[in-house]
């Protein structure tokens, strides 16, 4: 199982490399599929995006770069939503926080050597050319992720669904149905706020420190680069609280440790060491909600509309919370940035507590169970996952 993680910890690592640090995501993610196939989607969705990164380098102007990115959305949403679905099915369900965590540890370390790698070009380079190659260079990990991919067998929960009747295109809406409804609403606007309150961050920080703080863009990448170090130990506390207190009980302490700590980033007069110091806990508090997201959304729906369900909360929250990067960028007409990224940084944080109050704990939950539960009785057999013997 633990072998299992560790390929899927190097294909997250390849996966988030993609994502050169001069520009945030498109939240203009969707579901490749509605689960009639695993791998297939996958693979399609990580070419996709693997491409259009490359082709944003040769963008000419705003406009086109928007569309670029946009197009490079699509396929990362439905690269998250099969590959978690996924990761959540294979790993048995008492440990399901730490496995899918230790998996999420890859997502630090692609942004970090991806911040090195935008210093490097940006202090050999000129600007207008560095920000180009480094989008050319995002697609070199995709190699690697294919290969990974080949390796990686379908979960069993998935393969019992064989022998029954396939998907069709009403599969899209069944996370709307019945008492489905609510549950994805109220997830949905969960993420929301957790993906507002990352990206009101992590959008925006790289200008703070250059216009605020006055660093060089090699200062700026540095900085960077050290506060994924913060990220990696919020991605393994987050796995190990997930399973040890619950998973909203993670989510709690990542929201609230956020709000506190973005406060004390920007409002504590404190050196450009203390602030590179700072940025270990502040990314420690902000990503460490991200390792039970996951498991929680997989422990909430049943094997026939799990993918659905899935997909289209995180990337529907991941898409809607970005109103509140981009209001940031409004709101800096009446209000100095930094003031700008505390105040949506934390509206977006409330919002999510506020729903996960009106959520379910799901730690240690059996999906097998999920089936057996549904509405209707589940129309595709369920498997033990792997490793619960």
């Amino acid at each position: 199982m633990w072998r299992r993680c560790a390929s899927y910890m190097l294909l997250m690592y390849g996966e988030r490399r993609r994502f050169p640090f001069a520009s945030g995501s498109s939240g203009r993610d969707r579901p490749a599929s509605a689960r009639g196939s695993e791998k297939a989607p996958r693979k399609i969705a990580i070419l996709w995006y693997s491409v259009f990164t490359f082709l944003c380098g040769f963008a000419q102007n705003f406009q086109q770069l928007f569309i670029l990115r946009g197009l490079h959305g699509l396929g990362f949403g439905g690269e998250w939503a099969t590959g978690a679905v996924l990761m959540g099915e294979v790993i048995r369900d008492k440990y399901r926080g730490r496995g899918v965590g230790f998996v999420q540890t890859g997502a630090a370390f692609g942004p970090g050597l991806a911040a090195l790698v935008y210093a490097g070009l940006y202090a050999v380079l000129p600007e207008a050319i560095a920000w180009r190659v480094l989008f050319a260079v995002g697609i070199l990990p995709g190699v690697l992720v294919l290969w990974i991919r080949r390796s990686i067998p379908e979960s069993q929960a998935f393969q019992g669904r064989d022998g029954g009747a396939r998907p069709g295109i009403t599969q899209l809406f069944s996370a709307f149905r019945g008492p489905y409804l609510w549950l994805t609403i109220k997830v949905s606007l969960m993420v929301m706020g957790a993906q507002g309150g990352v990206w009101s961050v992590g959008f925006w920080m790289a200008t703070y420190l250059r216009t605020e703080r006055h660093l060089t863009a090699t200062g700026t990448g540095l900085y960077v680069a050290v506060q994924q170090l913060g990220a990696l130990i919020g991605f393994l506390c987050g796995a190990y609280l997930a399973d040890a207190i619950g998973r909203k009980a993670t989510f709690m302490i990542s929201a609230i440790a956020t709000i506190i700590m973005v406060l004390v980033y920007l409002y504590v007069p404190v050196g450009n060491t203390g602030l590179l110091l700072l940025g270990i806990p502040l990314n420690t508090a902000i990503l460490m909600k991200f390792a039970p997201m996951g498991p929680f959304m997989t422990e909430l729906y049943p094997t026939n509309i799990r993918g659905t369900g899935q997909g289209f909360c995180y990337n529907a929250g991941r898409a809607i919370g970005s109103v509140f990067m981009t209001a940031i960028g409004f709101a800096t007409a009446v209000m100095p940035l930094g003031t700008a990224i505390a105040l949506f940084s934390t509206l977006a944080h409330g919002l999510m507590i506020v729903m996960l109050l009106l959520l379910p704990e799901t730690r240690g939950r059996a999906i097998a169970g999920l089936d057996a539960e549904a509405p209707g009785a589940a129309p595709y057999p369920s498997r033990a996952a792997v490793g619960r013997s």
